[in-house]
This record gives C-alpha cells, structure tokens and sequence, in this order.
C-alpha cells in the first residue's frame, strides 16, 4: 500500500483487542515514526513511552476508566513538555499532533489498529492524565496528553463518514470549486 493509500485507510477504532501481543520490534519501529515527526524550531517537546508490561498496563487502564481499551496489548502514551522556542512561544501542541499522526499511521502500517485519546485525560479530567504520570514515573515538568491503545483489532472497523471533499476543500479561494 502507498503512503496516501495508507493515510486514506486509517481511522480511529474504538472497540476490543484481540489477545495478541505486540512484538517490542513493532513497538520500537511505530515509536521511531512517532519521534520522526517536525518538532517547531527543533525543540523536541515530544517524548513517547510505549507500554506492553502487563502490570503497568492494568494499572494505566483503570487510572482511565476506560474498559474496552484495557484489552489492548500495548499503549503509547504521548508526553510532553512546555518548552519555550522564541518570544514566549512553544509549539507542543503542534509537536504531539505531528507525532501522534505518524504514530497512528505506523500503527496501521504495521497492521494493528488505534485511537487518538486526549480528551479524558486533559482539561477538565487532567486528574486522568496526573494518575497516569505518577505511574509511568514522569518528572514535573512533563505532562502525559495523548495515549494510543495498539492492537489487532477483534471486531470491524467502522469508519465514520467523512464531510463530501467540496465542502472541505477549495481550489484557489473560499468556496471556490476545484475544478
């Protein structure tokens, strides 16, 4: 499969894994891709764990509350620092989206499906993502904002529907119809 052949495929899979492990050499091959991503004005905020020891697992799976995924054999959890580049600046935010994309794409490269989870363990939840820290031992200064369960997946994937390309994308202006 070619690379846009492979971006069009991916989507996320919320559902159960099936009981096979993932292979470290994956694991390390998917985290490669992830630190392979752009990194704004080259500070690196990005850092990612891959988890596949069952111990560890349990627990980051009950500090989520999230039952379905505590099936899946392995987790990335992305973390980040807020590194300032220049002028009270920092990009984190653009560093992990850019490493969870490559992430989620090596994922299904590779042959395992995932999910991008950031929402219940930031902002309002964050109390998630502090459980999660203090078990994966980060100092401070770093903060746990994305994890990704892998896996294979045990039921279909379902894609959801996606908005028609015209009203997404334009040629050469607002609304302006490729043609």
């Amino acid at each position: 499969m070619n690379m846009i052949e492979l971006i069009l495929s991916r989507h996320s899979y919320r559902g159960k894994y099936l009981p096979v492990s993932v292979p470290r050499n994956d694991l390390r091959e998917i985290v490669e891709a992830g630190l392979a991503a752009p990194s704004g004005c080259n500070k690196q905020t990005t850092s990612l764990i891959a988890v596949d020891d069952p111990s560890v697992l349990e627990q980051l799976y009950t500090a989520i509350g999230r039952p379905y995924e505590g099936t899946a054999p392995a987790m990335i959890c992305v973390v980040t620092q807020k590194i300032m580049a220049y002028a009270d600046r920092t990009f984190y935010i653009q560093d992990y989206a850019a490493a969870i994309e490559n992430l989620l794409l090596a994922i299904v490269a590779k042959g395992y499906q995932s999910c991008w989870h950031e929402g219940d363990i930031t902002g309002e939840d964050s109390e998630k993502g502090s459980q999660m820290a203090k078990i994966l031992g980060l100092p401070a200064d770093h903060m746990v904002v994305c994890y990704l369960p892998v896996g294979i997946a045990a039921d279909e994937v379902n894609p959801r529907a996606k908005k028609p390309f015209a009203e997404r994308a334009w040629l050469n202006g607002y609304q302006q119809e490729w043609k």
